[in-house]
């Protein structure tokens, strides 16, 4: 079965929940990164004044090497423990991995 990337857009208040969630399911995510970015386009009820005034949110970009099987059960358990974080999240296909040794 193919890999995917998982990328969360993930608020900073669940930023190190989210991380160590990550680091502690070895099976499931093959490789991660996390980068500090600015997100667009979210609803205004999630943005603090300034970022209002700004136009964008401070967040967290993680991007997750996965395999297409284990998607949904990462997604659900994403779900049950950052419900109502306003975490958003895309998924794409990966055409290829490798380690350049």
């Amino acid at each position: 079965m193919s890999d995917l990337c998982l990328t969360l857009l993930c608020p900073p208040g669940a930023e190190e929940k989210l991380l160590d969630h990550l680091l502690l399911s070895p099976d499931i995510v093959k490789v991660f990164t996390s980068t500090t970015t600015a997100a667009h386009g979210l609803s205004l009820d999630n943005l603090d004044q300034a970022e209002q005034v700004l136009g964008r949110a401070r967040a967290t970009a993680i991007q997750v090497i996965l395999a297409a099987s284990d998607k949904t059960i990462l997604l659900d358990t994403i779900r049950q423990l950052f419900a109502g974080t306003g975490m958003r999240y895309w998924v794409t296909t990966v055409v290829e991995t490798g380690e350049v040794a």
